[in-house]
């Protein structure tokens, strides 16, 4: 083989390093901690804490960002119904207007993210979203399941699950509502993000990280 092109080739296996390493993932941020960020939901009926799936990215820093700024805080679940979930997270739930609820938002939508080994299962946390064909979420409205709902899989994100407290969504969905299933009292919600070691949310909430 020639100097010439063993020189090719050397510069094409060069190059095809470089564009591997561009395309490689960057690392998942961790807090200056190096601890976990886990979501704690406050209810009058008790807390809720859920972990934020990582195969989810998009929909994981939407909600942190949401939690961090407090754009929940006040917010309701506006929208129960028995042996299939409870949703919230509209802004428009803080007002004096309940036939506003659910059709709020902060303004934008994220691009669906759907994985196989995320299902609507019991305890899954995922985001109501309209009609729309690319089935996008809404920027800030979320639903917990209550039973496993396989007819919403890979049509509706899931981005999280209740790791503690589902005892919380089952007194909720129980509540007195309208026909329009809107609670006939405010269920409102204080959402904060909590910093953890692995270690301590196995010892806490039961919960593997994955």
């Amino acid at each position: 083989m020639n100097k010439r092109l063993l020189l090719l080739l050397c510069s094409v296996l060069l190059l095809l390093q470089a564009c591997t390493k561009d395309k490689t993932p960057a690392p998942d941020p961790v807090t200056p901690s190096g601890k976990e960020q886990i979501i704690e939901i406050k209810t009058s009926f008790g807390n809720m804490y859920v972990w934020l799936y990582k195969e989810t990215p998009l929909h994981r820093a939407n909600f942190l960002k949401l939690a961090g700024e407090g754009f929940y805080n006040q917010t309701t679940f506006h929208r129960i119904i028995q042996n299939f979930m409870i949703q919230g997270g509209d802004p428009n739930s803080k007002d004096s207007n309940p036939d506003n609820d659910g059709y709020g938002g902060p303004g934008y939508t994220i691009p669906a993210e759907f994985a196989d080994s995320l299902k609507n299962i019991r305890g899954a946390l995922a985001t109501a979203r309209d009609n729309n064909p690319q089935k996008a979420s809404n920027g800030s409205q979320f639903y917990i399941n209550l039973v496993h709902n396989a007819s919403l899989d890979n049509n509706y994100t899931v981005f999280g699950f209740v790791m503690k407290g589902m005892e919380v969504a089952d007194q909720i969905v129980v509540q007195p509502k309208n026909t329009n299933d809107r609670p006939l009292t405010n269920v409102t919600m204080q959402v904060s993000i909590l910093e953890k070691t692995r270690a301590e949310i196995l010892a806490e909430y039961g919960y593997t990280v994955p």
